[in-house]
């Protein structure tokens, strides 16, 4: 391995260790135990070796946005005990390998995907943990589900089997005020606890704990409201190429 290949190794692990740091100071800030927020590494557009650098610095928990990407990824690194995290959009033509090769999906926000991903779960896999996406800031250019549409559809998921409903996520639009970073996150945590509590025909509230929101630039907001999954790619790897491949 060159030098400089050295030093850009030794930069994923120095950036690891100042992501957590700041997600610790956060945590403190809002009076929460650090150890109860997880960081997922969000390795797209990586290399296989600098998935391998971070796992070596400690890091186990990785997200991937596109099947495609991804799948090559997780067959190279299968002598690690990753565990993979689907973030992006999903087409239903993906299903069947996102619902076998990963243990969290983060994005389901209709219930068609939800059944496909149920269904197609093998049967000797633990139940896949599943978060709804939610579209905080309105954009037609992202994914997720409205706000208001959040109790029905995830009254229907907490029914299906081999698919555990986990809680919610969102990537909300750009805000570069802390103010105006944790209103969304904000708005979702008030939502988890609402469908966490009886409804107003009496049905039984849902067990939801995770809130999968904060990335490099907002994860100081999305702790200071309650964030359980950070989401970190530029912080820990670097900018992104998006002209090479993986």
């Amino acid at each position: 391995m060159s030098r400089n290949n050295n030093l850009i190794m030794t930069a994923i692990a120095q950036n690891l260790q100042a992501v957590q740091n700041a997600i610790a100071q956060a945590a403190r800030t809002a009076g929460r135990d650090p150890q109860k927020i997880k960081l997922l590494a969000v390795s797209k557009t990586f290399s296989v070796a600098a998935i391998r650098e971070a796992y070596q610095a400690g890091q186990r928990l990785f997200g991937e946005n596109y099947v495609q990407e991804a799948l090559p990824k997780i067959e190279a690194l299968s002598d690690l005990s990753i565990q993979w995290h689907f973030i992006g959009p999903i087409q239903s033509n993906k299903t069947r390998a996102i619902a076998k090769f990963f243990s969290w999906v983060h994005s389901v926000d209709n219930l068609k995907i939800a059944e496909r991903l149920s269904a197609q779960r093998p049967d000797n896999l633990p139940p896949l943990n599943v978060c709804i996406q939610i579209n905080t800031s309105g954009e037609l250019s992202k994914s997720g589900i409205h706000m208001g549409q959040v109790a029905e559809l995830a009254r229907a998921i907490a029914q299906l089997p081999r698919i555990k409903l986990r809680g919610l996520m969102t990537i909300p639009a750009f805000a570069a005020s802390l103010e105006m970073q944790r209103i969304p996150f904000s708005q979702l945590r008030e939502i988890k606890d609402s469908i966490n509590t009886l409804s107003p025909c009496g049905a039984q509230g849902l067990a939801l704990d995770t809130l999968s929101m904060g990335m490099t630039h907002d994860l100081h907001a999305a702790v200071l409201e309650g964030s359980t999954i950070v989401r970190v790619g530029t912080g820990i790897f670097g900018e992104r190429n998006y002209f090479e491949g993986a």
